[in-house]
């Protein structure tokens, strides 16, 4: 009789560094960032199918998520019952936590490990509520703590560690934080090259060069955060820092296929896994500015819509109304009773008021551009450049990144006599040195109820 052995199972060693980059993530260079709210598993697909080759979910509590009591809270922010989230189309796929405890940290941790292929560390939220929860860029001034959250995870799970984090006043010590996020065991630090302080009106521009000097004095793969609006944007970044690869918060929720090229669109890959009832991708041709793929904002929205109807996993409402009104900003000035109509959906509404928005500006917008053409004009004879900034403003029916002037006096002191507008000398500054605009005003006013930690969007 002829024994069989059965067979051997080889535990394979984890991933780090760069083999995790390569091997596991495939190496990607454009990359959807974390946002509370908004980067949810519907965004997440959205914005694969356009070019996102990594994505994040949105910021986790793992106080709340280890709490055995908060079953409800896990569903909202991870859920694991429907096999979507994490499944084969939400990968890769990196999760990411915000805690002060190690121990909370690492047992929320290894609920999702089977699920994600890293767990990300927020060490970047710089609003009030990380202040009172003493999370996010909140911990940066204690170093032996954020060593301990991160080292834990390194030491007991099977999937690497990572951290995306905001840089200090100085180089140095930038730099200094950085080798001690690698040596506790994180194997991909993403900087975001703003300061704590540099939040909401006061954003002012990222640092480039402190991002390179991390780059520079690490061996871990290094992802760069800040002042991508278009599409070039990624390009140069990725030339002036060093980095492996270009994260997007704001600029990618206001245009959803920031990352594809004007001349390629979505992804093959991506239009073959679409859901059958999807609206086909616009022709690349008529939003082709830039480098960069500008779609018709309405259309986006439907698409996103639609992916939302096609998932079994629920989806916030106030996600979907924050998506909406980032996405078609360029026309709700223009088309003021929808704005109001889109503000005031609420639970009561249903969902099936906004897709009515959706398709109701889709209808306006086609309009538009057809008088347009109609008079002989092409969407890109209408590009303008607006004098306060010096940035193009493509026309309203086109998805296109938000933003404004940074705040500053109107006029300055010279030698003590005389007085000089500011203004004009910031908008010389080319459109990658200027701030998309955190939330709107009016967005934060119409915003479902919520709980606290999902009202507001770290990124």
């Amino acid at each position: 009789m002829t024994l069989v052995s059965p067979p051997v199972t080889v535990q394979r060693p984890k991933l780090q560094g760069y083999e995790f980059y390569r091997e596991v993530l495939g190496s990607p260079k454009y990359v959807a960032a974390p946002m509370v709210d908004q980067s949810e598993l519907a965004w997440r697909k959205l914005s694969r199918r356009y070019g996102a080759q990594l994505a994040y979910t949105p910021m986790i509590n793992a106080k709340m998520f280890a709490a055995a009591s908060r079953k409800g809270y896990r569903e909202q922010t991870f859920n694991i019952e429907h096999g979507e989230e994490g499944g084969p189309e939400d990968r890769p796929l990196i999760v990411q936590f915000c805690a002060n405890d190690p121990e909370q940290l690492l047992a929320s941790a290894k609920v999702v490990e089977p699920h994600c292929d890293a767990i990300d560390i927020n060490l970047g939220c710089p609003q009030d509520i990380a202040k009172r929860g003493r999370y996010g860029s909140f911990l940066q001034d204690d170093w032996d703590l954020i060593f301990k959250l991160i080292n834990i995870l390194h030491k007991n799970l099977s999937i690497p560690v990572t951290a995306k984090f905001r840089v200090f006043p100085t180089v140095e010590k930038t730099v200094e934080y950085a080798k001690m996020l690698e040596r506790a065991g994180a194997q991909i630090l993403t900087c975001h090259g703003r300061t704590r302080e540099q939040r909401g009106h006061n954003s002012g521009l990222a640092d480039w060069e402190k991002i390179r000097a991390v780059k520079q004095a690490v061996s871990v793969p290094v992802f760069a955060n800040g002042n991508i609006l278009y599409h070039s944007d990624i390009a140069r970044c990725l030339t002036e820092t060093g980095a492996d690869a270009v994260m997007s918060a704001e600029g990618q929720l206001y245009n959803g296929a920031l990352f594809a090229s004007a001349t390629a669109g979505p992804s093959s890959s991506a239009i073959a896994n679409a859901d059958s009832d999807q609206p086909p991708p616009v022709p690349a041709s008529e939003g082709a500015f830039d480098t960069g793929l500008h779609p018709r904002h309405a259309d986006l929205a439907l698409e996103y819509l639609s992916i939302v109807q096609a998932l079994k996993t629920p989806t916030p409402l106030s996600g979907v109304k924050g998506h909406l009104f980032k996405l078609l900003r360029p026309a709700l000035a223009r088309e003021p009773d929808l704005r109001d109509r889109l503000g005031r959906v609420n639970g009561a509404s249903g969902f099936q008021a906004f897709v009515d928005i959706a398709e109701e500006m889709k209808r306006r917008m086609d309009r538009d551009a057809e008088e347009a053409a109609a008079r002989g004009l092409r969407a890109g004879d209408l590009v303008k450049i607006d004098e306060a900034t010096g940035i193009k403003v493509l026309p309203h029916w086109l998805a296109q990144p938000y933003f404004r002037p940074l705040p500053v006096p109107s006029t300055v002191q010279v030698k003590g006599t005389a007085k000089i507008a500011v203004a004009a000398q910031h908008s010389k500054r080319s459109h990658s040195e200027r701030t998309p605009e955190p939330e709107d005003d009016e967005l934060k006013r119409a915003r479902l109820d919520v709980p606290e930690h999902t009202a507001v969007a770290c990124v």
